[in-house]
């Protein structure tokens, strides 16, 4: 058969695994054992759910063995197996292998990527960092035909008819000079207990073993195969069995993240459902956590046996940082996706388990300086929650963390809370794209005697407005009215008739609603506004292609600031010009982008100008 070109993002990818991701090359076997794992769990659910393939003898197993003269080490597994068009999409093109993600998240740290390999199912290319040539033989279970493929790394791949005796899939690795320490048995020992040590499928290691008699110059060469990891799954085992370097070496193996988790949670329940659960918070986050496309990273077994990595329905949209295992003793083996999405028992197992969840959350939370790791990471997909998980948002408003104006650090709404003047009506806060902005914003300064919550994160503006309250405690922005009612601010009428042409000027600008006079800011004047939505907000809106109608602003001006001073003793004609120049730059101070920056900029020159 003709030879076949990989796809171009395979091409690359084999250029990086030929020449740069050499930092960390041990990790080939445990991507070629994880997938190895994979092709068992898939035979294993169709050997006990599908008539079809319960005539199947099987007895699942991973045998390694290597050849020292020859160069060679090989993987293989009685497993579902491969046909031709499985090959070609595997092991060929980009379909199945993740490999454009992969490329798009890589660092340039060597280390690192090398670690992503397995989080993006690009790890059987990994096997060209230590092979100069891999040969892949294989048959599908219930197929007569094998196939073998073979590829010296090169951008070119072959796809020939062979034989084999079982279906599975053998991988032969041809080593090249420098990467001989993988023909050895302690190499290959401590790799595979590192690694994979709680894949629940046996791995042999066959090997020769050479003996010498006392006295006599004579060696001989016996055969052996010996059972190298523990191959029992780790959530099944009672958890007084188990140590923490037990849960932590399981967490490098179902997730390829070679950094500790930052917690863990396992739970045996008994009742009237029974199940199994082992979750982690890792410390590093899914590389797609902030994607739409975002991967699942809990596995579904039922009664041990693997059902599905891929079902969203596992946890909600909030949690999909958490790594882990639930296997139910309830649920049918022949579970479909639409069953899972609609099952009662699932449901129940899912209620549960975001509570558990949700309580390693909280433990977390009473060590301030680990909770502020976790949180600098999580914390804003947590607070998704608040949106759609009505039934825990009493657990997740106690989670939340807010950058208080008066301690200068983020604080729970309780702390808020605990710590309010007698008499204030409500949890002051304020959203903006970024701490800067929202400290400079005039309104803030109307709040000198408050503390007030600033809400920084995207999310937020979609988020904190639905709160509504916290303990029975009224949130409010205190860009609103009913914010401002308590605070301060007495205006005499000759003041207000003082300062009338003005009033007018401001009202005349396009944009403008409403136009006040305060004491109590420290700036030339605010602005504030009737509707729910900030200014930040209508940003987001817009870049998502929404046309939106610029809601009129409440202007606050300062009768004590010299610059309004002055600017009030001017002709009608300065002070509409000057009105308009402030108004741009409190917008400016919010945040916003002016429509009409050139106007404005012209109009500070003009200004300039004069005064020089």
């Amino acid at each position: 058969m003709a030879k076949k070109a990989f796809q171009t993002e395979i091409k690359q990818l084999l250029d990086l695994m030929i020449h740069s991701l050499y930092s960390n090359k041990e990790i080939f076997l445990r991507e070629l054992i994880s997938n190895a794992s994979d092709a068992l769990d898939k035979l294993n659910h169709l050997n006990l759910s599908d008539e079809a393939y319960k005539t199947i003898d099987f007895q699942p197993k991973i045998i390694i063995n290597f050849d020292k003269d020859k160069k060679t080490l090989k993987i293989e597994d009685n497993g579902i197996g491969m046909n031709e068009e499985d090959l070609n999409n595997n092991l060929g093109t980009i379909a199945k292998s993740g490999t454009k993600s992969f490329l798009e998240n890589l660092t340039g740290d060597k280390k690192k990527d090398s670690n992503l390999i397995g989080q993006f199912g690009v790890g059987f290319y990994s096997s060209f960092m230590v092979a100069e040539k891999v040969i892949v033989n294989t048959k599908k279970a219930l197929d007569s035909k094998a196939y073998t493929w073979i590829s010296n790394g090169d951008g070119e791949y072959e796809i020939l008819e062979s034989s084999k005796d079982n279906h599975g899939t053998e991988i032969t690795l041809y080593l090249k000079d420098d990467a001989q320490e993988y023909c050895n048995k302690w190499s290959i020992e401590d790799i595979i207990k590192r690694y994979s040590n709680h894949i629940q499928f046996p791995i042999f290691l066959q090997y020769t073993e050479e003996k010498k008699e006392e006295g006599k110059e004579e060696v001989t060469k016996e055969e052996k195969e010996e059972q190298i990891n523990k191959a029992k799954a780790l959530w099944t085992i009672s958890k007084s069995e188990l140590k923490k370097e037990d849960y932590e070496d399981f967490f490098t193996t179902l997730s390829y993240d070679k950094e500790k988790p930052i917690s863990y949670i396992h739970t045996h329940a008994e009742g009237k459902l029974q199940y199994k659960s082992l979750f982690y918070i890792p410390s590093t986050p899914p590389f797609d956590m902030n994607r739409m496309d975002y991967k699942s990273h809990v596995k579904l077994y039922v009664k041990r046996v693997f059902i599905t990595d891929d079902d969203k329905e596992l946890l909600p949209v909030y949690l999909r940082f958490i790594h882990g295992i639930i296997d139910s003793d309830d649920l049918p083996l022949n579970v479909s996706r639409e069953i899972l999405q609609e099952n009662k028992i699932l449901e129940q197992i899912k209620k549960a388990s975001v509570s558990k969840i949700l309580s390693m959350i909280e433990s977390i939370a009473k060590d301030e300086e680990k909770y502020v790791s976790f949180y600098s990471k999580y914390g804003s997909i947590l607070k998704e929650g608040l949106y759609s998980d009505y039934e825990n948002k009493e657990k997740l408003l106690n989670l939340i963390r807010v950058y208080s104006k008066d301690a200068c650090k983020n604080i729970s709404l309780k702390e808020y809370k605990d710590s309010m003047k007698e008499g204030q009506k409500g949890i002051f806060y304020a959203i903006g794209k970024d701490l800067e902005t929202l400290k400079n914003n005039p309104v803030l300064e109307k709040f000198k005697d408050y503390d007030v919550l600033l809400f920084i994160d995207e999310v937020d503006n979609f988020i904190v407005p639905s709160i509504g309250e916290f303990s029975g405690t009224k949130l409010l922005d205190i860009f609103s009215k009913e914010a401002n009612e308590d605070i301060k601010n007495e205006i005499s009428q000759e003041q207000t008739k003082e300062f009338e042409i003005l009033i007018e000027s401001f009202k005349a600008i396009e944009g403008v609603n409403e136009v006040t006079l305060s004491n109590n800011l420290t700036s030339p004047l605010a602005l504030t506004s009737d509707g729910m939505q900030n200014s930040y907000m209508e940003q987001i809106m817009r870049q998502m292609g929404q046309e939106m109608p610029e809601p009129k602003k409440n202007i606050e001006i300062n009768i004590n600031h010299e610059l309004i001073q002055k600017i009030n003793k001017a002709s009608k004609e300065l002070q509409e010009k000057y009105s308009k120049i402030l108004f741009d730059g409190a917008k400016i101070l919010e945040g916003q982008n002016l429509k009409d920056s050139k106007s404005y900029v012209d109009s500070i020159n003009e200004i300039l100008l004069k005064s020089l």
